[in-house]
């Protein structure tokens, strides 16, 4: 006979996918659902595209997904089919832990459209870059604090992200961000987020990031090099604001910095 007293115990994902990349050929695929991996046809002059994809439709707290990303030779790009959602949780976090690895030489442009925390959600979710000397990556992410269009905010919850860059095991660049208990104070403080529904960060590995701060600013876009090797660009603002704005960026940084067309990944237009 069950125990009425029981907690009830919900089903949770666990999801893996990896990805990897050889002189622009696929050399590793490995998935477990609910994550998939997808290779849409390249546009002309394009590296090999992945687009990853959570067929659960989204994440909630106690799942946990794992990325796996590796180019050892030539270009790659990795985007995602559409924005992440995370659900609001019933207490635990939702988990996900994303490592890139770039050989010498090679590039990765790692570009996965928003996610989008409703409220009451809770997300641990950790970026680790590692680089060889030599490689190239162009990294973006963008939050969305709560469904804005319906004029739902990002009140209740807990957010704990972390970027973490290391180059043949020796730390270049980390930053964390940390969003806990009174959230609405913290998104309406002029010296936190002073009501910002979105924050995107995007992030340049090479050769020259002088040149490429110097081409976002030409462009309108502040940006700085956070240290040697590595291009730092910032926004806040109101979501469809800072889509545009990570946007333009990307496309200025293919064109200037890696010789790719100024375009995005063709998903980010459907």
């Amino acid at each position: 006979m069950s125990n009425p007293e029981s907690p009830v115990r919900h089903q949770r994902n666990d999801g893996h996918v990896a990805v990897g990349f050889d002189a622009e050929r696929l050399v590793r695929l490995d998935q477990r659902a609910p994550m998939r991996a997808l290779f849409p046809d390249r546009e002309p002059g394009e590296p090999p595209l992945a687009t990853l994809v959570n067929t659960a439709g989204g994440l909630t707290g106690g799942d946990a997904i794992a990325q796996e990303i590796g180019v050892a030779a030539g270009s790659a790009t990795v985007t995602t089919a559409a924005a992440e959602k995370v659900y609001r949780s019933l207490g635990p976090d939702a988990r996900v832990t994303t490592r890139l690895e770039v050989a010498a030489g090679a590039l990765l442009e790692w570009l996965p459209q928003e996610t989008i925390l409703f409220d009451g959600a809770r997300l641990d979710r950790r970026l680790t870059m590692a680089l060889a000397p030599g490689a190239r990556l162009l990294a973006a992410e963008i939050l969305v604090f709560g469904r804005n269009a319906r004029g739902e905010r990002y009140r209740r919850g807990r957010l704990s992200e972390r970027w973490h860059v290391a180059c043949s095991d020796r730390l270049l660049w980390m930053d964390a961000l940390v969003l806990d208990g009174d959230l609405d104070a913290r998104f309406a403080s002029p010296f936190a987020f002073a009501g910002a529904e979105s924050l995107g960060t995007l992030l340049v590995a090479c050769d020259d990031p002088a040149k490429v701060v110097a081409a976002l600013r030409e462009a309108g876009i502040a940006a700085t090099i956070a240290r040697p090797g590595l291009a730092l660009a910032r926004w806040l603002g109101c979501g469809r604001a800072v889509r545009d704005g990570v946007a333009a960026a990307i496309t200025r940084i293919r064109s200037t910095a890696f010789g790719l067309p100024p375009r995005l990944p063709r998903l980010w237009s459907c």
